[in-house]
């Protein structure tokens, strides 16, 4: 390991925005992320850097309308959330506020939220840090949707736990 270099996780996450106000506001209230940094070219708003205040990644947003309308739809991140109970939480928040997305699920290693869009289309995934299943290195993945969906409706099918 003497010739891999030395990293550190994740710096920050950047987005293109057709509309930085109205991206900004969206991350604010959806999520909870803070200003912290704006940039400012030739007199005109141009980024803005926020942070969470619960540990989700820092969080760029670039004014830039033409890409923003191409990466609309894909998915570039899913931002940790530390348990399934976290991630039931999330999506009642977001349920609440009028967010239409795909709920909780069982996934190849965890538990995902899918398809909560943001103001320009972007997919904001989210995943379980915490496992449900340990993963190989390396781990191969057979058609993982078909497989997730097929776990999770084996899980729907046990019995519940009797009560302790």
């Amino acid at each position: 390991m003497e010739n891999v270099p030395v990293l550190a996780g994740v710096h920050h996450l950047k987005l293109p925005v057709s509309d930085l106000k109205r991206a900004r506001a969206w991350y604010e209230s959806r999520l909870g992320y803070e200003l912290v940094l704006e940039f400012v070219e030739q007199g005109a708003l141009m980024g803005v850097v926020m942070r969470h205040p619960r540990g989700g990644p820092d969080l760029g947003l670039r004014l830039d309308p033409e890409r923003a309308k191409a990466a609309a739809g894909f998915d570039y991140f899913a931002i940790g959330v530390p348990h399934k109970a976290a991630m039931d939480d999330l999506a009642a928040h977001l349920t609440e506020l009028g967010e239409s997305h795909a709920g909780v699920h069982f996934a190849t290693i965890g538990w995902i939220l899918p398809d909560l869009h943001d103001p320009d289309g972007h997919e904001v995934r989210f995943y379980t840090v915490e496992h449900h299943t340990e993963p190989a290195d390396p781990m191969t993945v057979l058609d993982p949707r078909e497989t997730a969906e097929h776990h999770e409706r084996e899980l729907r099918q046990r019995p519940a736990d009797p009560p302790r």
